[in-house]
């Protein structure tokens, strides 16, 4: 802030940013190219020029410059020729400013988003101008695109930390791969300024980057005839060679018939300097690749003689070799296996001490605890005792007081079922107010009542027994249901078979017989499977399992009896 009043804001820039603020999204591109006179009015290279660019990067006029490239210009003023014409004045601010405020964005953020920005709208233009088929559209779409890839080399050659950037967009690698004469070769000038501006950068750039712009330039020098092509392919392979001899291996290794089609397709078309120069590297790499197989087959000759030899001077001393081996390995055997009992028996030793020493700890700890538990388990058995005989004692109470009064057995009710209850009472009441009677008249009212309470509660007990005598012929149903389907055919029934099907008892035996074997199979239980039963009533469990002799139905516990 101290620098901003030592130093007044042109006004210029601050009523461009005002308009900025309050333009629709459509206008700002028209707004920005304001830039552009405002850039001219500063001398090249002035520290008033320097103080304008900081001025616009402080008040975003830079940030919306980067930002507007991604815009459709389709639909804007002045259409694409707009949008070149924002690129170069992008590069020219760009270029040369370091802004003293947020120097690390700028560098970090601003700038690469700019080279992206910029190589987006590259292939915009392209991809209009190859599809276009009007002369003077494709003469102003082109004009544009070559102003776009100039703008864009201004930029990296202002900042050339930024040409790694563009070596690497995938966007940059798709400019590249095209058929059209005119934006390929555009296109490889600028791969061209990349490497002029950073030799050493195809040698820093990881492989599965530069191998696909390799492939691209070795690709337009096999398919293409056209000089243009070749020549612009030429000097940018000869660009990336020279920059490294690795490279230069590399692409002699990659690409083995490269020479040969270089000399046939390409001498003679007018870059014969560039070409002699290429085919010089190519021609080096294929005489040390043959200079060095020549070393290799002569060394494996060598070593080959060598080992002969020396396996031919081994096999003359294998006898005495073989007897004396032999009666190293079996005092070694001997010695091995007599080393190894011990260990073994040592170790046998070890283990029985210590699963004695074990054994006499676990006793003794188990026997203290047991002593200092035995009380307490005496207690904790008593009060088990106890609460077992007090829940029994009050279930029986509880079943003895809801067989005699049935009818006082209270309901849970909800609050609004209470309250329409209570509404209906009040109703009734106010309907039918109480009548004066005599102590002769309650009395007969009394009488009748009980009269008519004890009718209900015999046609009740009636209904009771009829619906269990329905669940005991529902049951029968099942049972009967169940041996029909596990039943033999009629072939081979025997007269067992017709028994079940004609005799009471034998269901009921058979069903007595699966609880008695399932009672068995329970006082077989761990005691932890029993905990859930400790509590079960003797006299409940037995009468739960009496067979219903009158049906033919066998009841379990937790079922209801007719």
């Amino acid at each position: 802030m101290s620098e901003m009043t030592a130093k007044p804001v042109d006004s210029r820039v601050l009523e461009l940013a005002s308009e900025l603020t309050e333009s629709s999204s459509c206008s700002v591109p028209v707004l920005l190219l304001k830039l552009k006179e405002i850039l001219k009015s500063a001398p090249a290279g002035s520290k008033e020029l320097q103080r304008i660019k900081e001025d616009l990067y402080n008040y975003g006029l830079i940030q919306y410059c980067v930002l507007v490239q991604k815009q459709d210009y389709s639909r804007v003023k002045g259409g694409w020729t707009t949008a070149a014409s924002l690129a170069d004045i992008l590069s020219s601010c760009c270029v040369g400013l370091n802004p003293k405020n947020d120097a690390e964005e700028f560098r970090s953020k601003i700038l690469p988003s700019a080279i992206l920005n910029m190589l987006v709208l590259g292939r915009r233009i392209q991809a209009r101008y190859v599809r276009c088929v009007k002369d003077e559209e494709r003469t102003g779409l082109f004009r544009c695109f070559r102003q776009v890839m100039d703008s864009l080399c201004w930029l990296f050659s202002g900042h050339v930390q930024l040409t790694e950037n563009v070596f690497r967009q995938e966007h940059f690698l798709q400019l590249l791969m095209t058929d059209d004469v005119e934006t390929g070769t555009s296109v490889m000038s600028v791969l061209q300024n990349i490497l002029r501006a950073n030799s050493v950068l195809p040698s820093q750039v990881p492989e599965d980057t530069l191998h696909p712009i390799l492939d691209e330039l070795v690709y337009k020098l096999s398919a293409s005839s056209n000089p243009v092509i070749g020549n612009a392919a030429t000097r940018s392979l000869l660009l990336i060679l020279e920059s490294s001899p690795d490279i230069v291996r590399l692409v002699g290794t990659r690409y083995k018939g490269l020479r040969s089609l270089l000399s046939k397709q390409w001498t003679g078309k007018g870059f014969g300097r560039e070409l002699s120069r290429l085919l010089d590297l190519l021609y080096s790499t294929s005489y040390q690749q043959q200079e060095m197989q020549r070393l290799h087959r002569a060394a494996l000759t060598i070593q080959a003689a060598w080992r002969g030899f020396l396996v031919r001077k081994r096999v003359k001393k294998l006898p005495r070799v073989v007897t004396s081996l032999q009666r190293s390995f079996r005092a070694k055997r001997e010695q091995e296996m007599t080393q190894r009992q011990m260990e073994k028996h040592m170790q046998e030793i070890q283990e029985r001490s210590a699963l004695i020493v074990q054994k006499q700890w676990r006793g003794y700890k188990a026997r203290r605890h047991f002593h200092l538990e035995k009380q307490t388990l005496k207690q904790f058995k008593a009060a088990v005792t106890i609460q077992r005989a007090a829940l029994r004692f009050l279930n029986r109470r509880r079943r003895l007081r809801e067989s005699l009064s049935p009818w006082k057995k209270q309901q849970d009710l909800s609050d609004e079922q209470r309250q329409r209850l209570q509404q209906k009472v009040d109703t009734h009441l106010q309907l039918h107010p109480a009548q004066q009677r005599s102590p002769e008249q309650s009395q007969e009212l009394h009488a009748a009542v009980q009269e008519k309470l004890g009718q209900f509660l015999l046609k009740r007990k009636h209904e009771q027994r009829a619906e269990q005598r329905r669940e005991a012929l529902l049951a029968q149903i099942n049972t009967d249901i169940n041996m029909l389907m596990g039943a033999p055919s009629l072939k081979e029934a025997t007269d067992k078979d017709i028994d079940l099907f004609t005799s009471r008892s034998i269901p009921v035996a058979l069903k007595a017989k699966q609880s008695h074997s399932t009672m068995l199979k329970r006082s077989r239980w761990p005691w932890w499977k029993k905990l859930s039963d400790e509590f079960v009533e003797e006299d409940d469990s037995f009468a739960s399992n009496i067979p219903d002799l009158d049906h033919g139905i066998i009841f379990i516990a937790g079922s209801k009896k007719p």
